[in-house]
């Protein structure tokens, strides 16, 4: 039978990029061979372009001599999901691949580290912020298009609904801002910070004003933590969707800067105290 090729989702290139780590040192080919496969197929799957079925990952991972039940029975049953599912599967062609991507990714990770060196991170934007950023952009879109983007992005918040922990950083510099729309946008999001601040799966800190720019300079950060066996994937904020990336190496360099910026910034319980005196008016 012909094996059909499948669109390269960010689920199918995962299970490809988990199996390629279990065959570890084996090359390609002679991995290949035991299932009686070319390298060419098995290269495809690793790839994500191929689709892999559940029961072959169970196969290939006893073949290979992989000595994980709990995390083979997770790649198979993400091998054998159907595509196209999730509310973000609507906007495919609509949006760039690489949000599409991390839309994917946030939604299923157990738990984010987000930091981002000017603004309010957009999990804890509030609806009037979300539509300041995107109307007012200076890239220009259609009000169409700019409607359906702060959709995308209050719809992602409902990953804060679940049991999704988060860790965000946000600068003391965003509750500066000031909106041609009035004082409210600001004060309507400060109350959204203060709410977010009482979840009990949600970590926020203030980055001071006095803190040395140097720290958040490298842009906006965010960590992405799953369940095993998945690899944590970094993601750098940028206007065409962001770059991914599960490389051990570059993963764990973004994590040392997020812990960086998090041991200076101001502790739970100090950050809720400022954004109180910044809503009562207080802070000068």
């Amino acid at each position: 039978m012909t094996q059909k090729r499948a669109t390269p989702t960010i689920k199918r290139r995962r299970v490809g990029g988990q199996l390629r780590r279990w065959r570890g040192n084996v090359k390609t080919g002679d991995a290949a061979r035991l299932m009686g496969w070319d390298a060419t197929r098995l290269s495809r799957i690793e790839r994500g372009t191929y689709r892999i079925s559940a029961d072959e990952v169970r196969t290939f991972c006893s073949k290979l001599g992989v000595n994980d039940p709990a995390g083979i029975e997770e790649v198979a049953r993400v091998a054998d999901e159907p595509l196209g599912e999730g509310w973000w599967a609507a906007y495919a062609g609509r949006i760039g691949q690489n949000y599409l991507d991390f839309i994917e990714l946030e939604a299923d990770a157990e738990s984010l580290q987000l930091q981002h060196p000017v603004i309010v991170p957009g999990l804890l934007q509030s609806p009037g912020y979300v539509r300041e950023m995107i109307t007012r952009a200076p890239t220009a879109v259609s009000p169409a298009h700019a409607e359906m983007l702060v959709s995308i992005r209050l719809a992602r918040q409902a990953v804060l609904s679940k049991a999704t922990r988060l860790h965000a950083l946000v600068p003391e510099s965003a509750l500066h801002a000031k909106f041609e729309s009035g004082p409210a946008i600001m004060r309507d999001q400060i109350r959204k910070l203060l709410d977010a601040s009482q979840m009990s799966n949600v970590e926020l800190q203030l980055i001071p004003l006095t803190t040395h720019p140097t720290y958040g300079s490298n842009g906006a950060i965010t960590v992405l933590s799953y369940k095993h066996p998945w690899a944590k994937v970094a993601s750098v904020d940028n206007p065409m969707g962001g770059n991914h990336t599960d490389d051990g190496k570059q993963v764990s360099f973004l994590e040392m800067e997020f812990a960086a910026i998090a041991e200076i910034a101001l502790p739970v319980d100090k950050t809720r105290d400022l954004l109180n005196e910044y809503l009562e008016g207080l802070h000068q």
